[in-house]
């Protein structure tokens, strides 16, 4: 299973939020480089970021920091936040990034997503499924949808996509473990490359995402606040 850390930025810092609410949010460093070869220097190949004012802007943002880690680390980034279109799907791409994270395009532009996948390849272009009770958030979790979380993905695996990172905003930075039932059904009824995200806290939780089956993991405010070492999950990789 793959460990990915998780760098969101606002305001080029490292911050978290809980649940997604901006107002909570907490800077953990200034100096997201140094963070993401704090990463690198630990083994972890891996590296989700999120442009948190892009997503918000519906614009990327800092895109100066997305081509500083992938210039300056030899991290494969997934990336998110602020992509609206073609156009910014490119950006992202030429200034280093791997794999490009589409979810408000998913939710709002489905006939955009799948162009993107056939002109990318479903290797790099990861479905983004942010859910709050079960039903699909977009735009930085700022609107919310009445597409349910499941429904979603099978529709888009269908049509090729073979990615998705799924977050439950409830559990996110809330540091109380993941939605082990969620991503179990989840599991159950698609074949989709699953990447769970939000509320992992413990080494335990990333031995249990990987016997379920998950493809990767995002760990980030466990990382921050110490509650997961990175050191002794090497072994997960």
């Amino acid at each position: 299973m793959r460990i990915i850390p998780a760098i969101d930025i606002i305001d080029g810092k490292c911050v978290r939020l809980t649940k997604g609410d901006y107002a909570t949010q907490k800077i953990y460093s200034e100096n997201p480089l140094e963070t993401a070869r704090m990463f690198e220097d630990m083994g972890l190949t891996y590296l989700h970021l999120v442009d948190l004012d892009g997503a918000k802007a519906r614009q990327i943002v800092n895109y100066k920091t997305l081509e500083t880690l992938a210039s300056k680390t030899k991290l494969n980034i997934d990336f998110g936040g602020g992509i609206t279109s073609e156009d910014s799907i490119r950006m992202a791409f030429e200034l280093g990034a791997m794999q490009i994270t589409l979810g408000s395009i998913a939710s709002q532009n489905p006939v955009l997503m799948l162009e993107m996948v056939q002109k990318f390849g479903a290797d790099k272009i990861i479905l983004g499924a942010d859910c709050k009770n079960r039903k699909i958030a977009t735009h930085g979790w700022l609107e919310n949808t009445e597409s349910d979380v499941i429904s979603f993905i099978k529709e888009y695996e269908q049509k090729g996509v073979k990615f998705s990172i799924v977050t439950d905003i409830d559990k996110d930075g809330m540091l109380s473990g993941p939605s082990f039932e969620l991503y179990g059904e989840i599991l159950s009824e698609t074949k989709i490359n699953l990447v769970a995200s939000g509320g992992v806290t413990t080494k335990q939780d990333l031995i249990r995402l990987k016997e379920m089956g998950c493809e990767g993991a995002i760990v980030g405010k466990a990382i921050y606040e110490g509650t997961i070492n990175l050191e002794e999950i090497s072994d997960l990789c």
